[in-house]
């Protein structure tokens, strides 16, 4: 017989129902992009987490896109239909729940192929043409393939079975359990944008911003970042810590749980945004712990509050000497954010001062990079 006093084992066939606790908007003010604090209880549930992990969230469709791919189905919802779990369903709410109905899916292009001559797509679905076919693709989703292709007709229960399941979104949990018992922190920010004339929100950025309510459930659990620790409580090893926007969550954690398990090691935060006015996301607890000693340093960058866009990666060449200091001292070096553009910029950066300040050649600076890689003195959690 099981422990009755092990842990709850929570994950997608048995998330946890959690709620929110309260929402608050980090960036007021600003009309370029909408981020938000989000508390969730976990009251009696016995989640844990440690600071570096993320908590993984199966979110809602919008049920405006549910509508209208409803209707351009020629359907009412209430036709039952197969979930990926091979349980009964009505349409409705396998769209709204269990189904990706915004990027279309290889399956669902060949279908629409098969029954329209001349689709726009038909060259690109060879296995060779995999990037024309993503850039095609892009800033499209389901409905605009339907409404654009009015001819293809589907029953309801073959319809869905040319869709992708609806994954789990990962959030770096923004919180410690040690500093807020009982609650997971998330620093959300809604991806908006428009194309083809439509506007697209992000599914779960959208839904926990703005469709749901302190009584809607939210199906979580934790997924562990093992990877992406800090030292232990007595270690002296300094850490220097990068996390431009929403980047910045794992570390709101890790200075938390500096400050509850009284940390000794040195502490520099890097952080970047568009606006210090509107988007200086939990500056006034970061003033606390600058005050406290929990954080040592804390550098910024605001890349749109002057005529020259300014970046993380430029403030750490700015601060190049100190930052060879703070490496060549043991520093774990942290990573979080943007894959495509922040990540390499900030690796780039790295290796330049290494080069100039440690007076390394290009191949020397690789290498050193290289063996804090090795050391685990370089962690990345980038998306």
């Amino acid at each position: 017989m099981p422990d009755a006093k092990s842990k709850p084992a929570f994950n997608r066939k048995n998330p946890l129902l959690a709620k929110r606790k309260t929402s608050l908007l980090l960036t007021e003010g600003c009309n370029s992009k909408d981020t938000w604090h989000l508390e969730i209880s976990l009251q009696g549930s016995g989640m844990e987490f440690t600071p570096g992990d993320s908590l993984a969230v199966l979110p809602q469709n919008n049920p405006q896109q549910v509508d209208e791919l409803i209707a351009a189905l020629g359907c009412t919802g209430q036709e039952a239909v197969p979930t990926p779990a091979k349980e009964e369903a009505s349409l409705r709410k396998a769209l709204t729940e269990n189904y990706v109905i915004t990027t279309p899916d290889k399956k669902l292009l060949k279908a629409i192929t098969e029954q329209c001559d001349g689709t726009e797509w038909q060259h690109l679905l060879e296995a060779e043409k995999k990037a024309e076919l993503n850039d095609y693709l892009w800033g499209r989703e389901i409905i605009d393939l339907l409404l654009a292709h009015p001819t293809a007709s589907f029953q309801p229960a073959e319809f869905v079975t040319l869709l992708k399941k609806l994954n789990v979104r990962l959030y770096s949990v923004a919180s410690s359990l040690a500093h807020h018992p009982d609650e997971v922190h998330l620093t959300v920010a809604v991806v908006e944008y428009e194309s083809f004339g439509r506007k697209r929100q992000g599914v779960c950025s959208s839904w926990l911003a703005e469709r749901i309510d302190d009584n809607t459930q939210i199906p979580c659990f934790i997924t562990p970042g093992k990877g992406f620790r800090l030292p232990a409580p007595d270690d002296h090893t300094p850490i220097i810590m990068c996390g431009p926007g929403t980047g910045i969550a794992p570390f709101r954690a890790f200075i938390e749980e500096r400050k509850a398990t009284n940390a000794k090691g040195d502490a520099w935060l890097f952080f970047g945004e568009i606006h210090e006015s509107t988007c200086y996301f939990y500056n006034e607890e970061w003033e606390s712990r600058l005050a406290d000693g929990t954080l040592s340093k804390i550098t910024t960058a605001w890349s749109r509050d002057q005529e020259e866009k300014v970046y993380i990666q430029h403030k750490m060449l700015e601060h190049g000497a100190e930052f060879w200091e703070w490496l060549e001292k043991g520093a774990i070096f942290y990573v979080c954010g943007d894959a495509q553009r922040m990540a390499p910029d900030v690796d780039k950066a790295l290796h330049t001062l290494i080069q100039h300040h440690g007076d390394k050649s290009e191949e020397e600076s690789i290498a050193y990079v290289k063996e804090m890689v090795s050391e685990k003195r370089y962690r990345r959690d980038v998306y």
